[in-house]
């Protein structure tokens, strides 16, 4: 599995307030999904609220939509398996330069917990359901939560200045 060498992304987000948006398929594996995010949120002191969506190709509107409305972050999460047409490809895509415009656009976080895998067996050994290797509900709210805590930080020091003992390049 790829969570090897994890790092350790638990930080104090009290005061902030995340949209956690979720697809609609494959619910076995988004109801653990949805459990590793909102376990990874309240640990951190954050605010959430829960919105479904019907699949992921809808997650990038929604996410932009919530970025827009006042939340400090917005954790994606979805699942796509490949079949047998080119449609798999066309959504992994679609959806990854969506969340990643969405991003960038808004200069908000994206947690991208969205799971492109080859099998049904592969999503639900990453959904943080019980004996799961993986929980990437997890990890992408922590991904998501750490990046917002740097950003303020990053804007902080911009209007403040130097952190002392920092030297200009």
């Amino acid at each position: 599995m790829s969570g090897a060498g994890a790092p350790d992304l638990t930080v104090d987000a009290s005061g902030l307030r995340i949209a956690v948006i979720a697809g609609s398929w494959h619910e076995e594996i988004m109801s653990s999904l949805i459990a590793g995010a909102h376990e990874t949120i309240v640990a951190s002191g954050a605010d959430h609220t829960l919105f479904r969506v019907a699949g992921a190709f809808e997650l990038p509107a929604a996410a932009q939509a919530a970025l827009q409305s006042g939340f400090d972050a917005a954790v994606c999460l979805g699942v796509i398996i490949r079949g047998g047409t080119p449609h798999f490809e066309y959504v992994c895509s679609a959806v990854t330069d969506g969340l990643t415009r969405v991003q960038l656009d808004t200069g908000r976080p994206v947690g991208f917990g969205v799971l492109t895998t080859d099998t049904e067996q592969q999503a639900l050994d990453r959904s943080g359901r019980p004996g799961a290797p993986e929980s990437k509900g997890k990890e992408a709210s922590e991904a998501a939560l750490h990046l917002a805590v740097q950003l303020r930080r990053i804007q902080e020091q911009g209007t403040t200045g130097l952190v002392p003992g920092a030297r200009r390049a």
